[in-house]
């Protein structure tokens, strides 16, 4: 599966921004998409997911309420949708995907396929 992420940018404390992930490969319905960042010095943080065929989706208590996944399957795209946006969101923002399994363990690990990362700014 080839990843690619874009819609990365500087915004204000408050702002909403929307990254989009282009996806492409074989057997897709097979995947879920994840959605990761990275800040400075910091761990990669899991956002949320969303599985190809049903829509499903699962987030992380610390952006749930302010980000929302979704995805387009005739556009071969999922999206982040960023609302409140705070200073410590800042980081390097990323999608994955992960074949569907029985055990999700929900961490970077499981992940084999990575886009390349867009870079989110929230100045205060």
């Amino acid at each position: 599966v080839q990843l690619q992420a874009s819609g990365g940018g500087t915004v204000q404390a408050g702002d909403s921004l929307r990254l989009s992930c282009a996806v492409s490969g074989r057997s897709l319905r097979s995947y879920t998409i994840g959605w990761f960042r990275q800040g400075s010095g910091k761990a990669r943080e899991l956002l949320g997911t969303i599985s190809w065929t049903l829509g499903r989706t699962y987030y992380e208590d610390s952006v749930k309420g302010r980000f929302t996944i979704s995805r387009d399957n005739d556009k071969h795209t999922v999206y982040l949708q960023m609302n409140s946006l705070r200073s410590e969101d800042t980081a390097v923002y990323y999608c994955a995907a992960r074949r569907n399994t029985v055990v999700v363990l929900n961490t970077a690990q499981e992940y084999g396929d990575w886009g390349q990362g867009t870079l989110v700014t929230v100045s205060s």
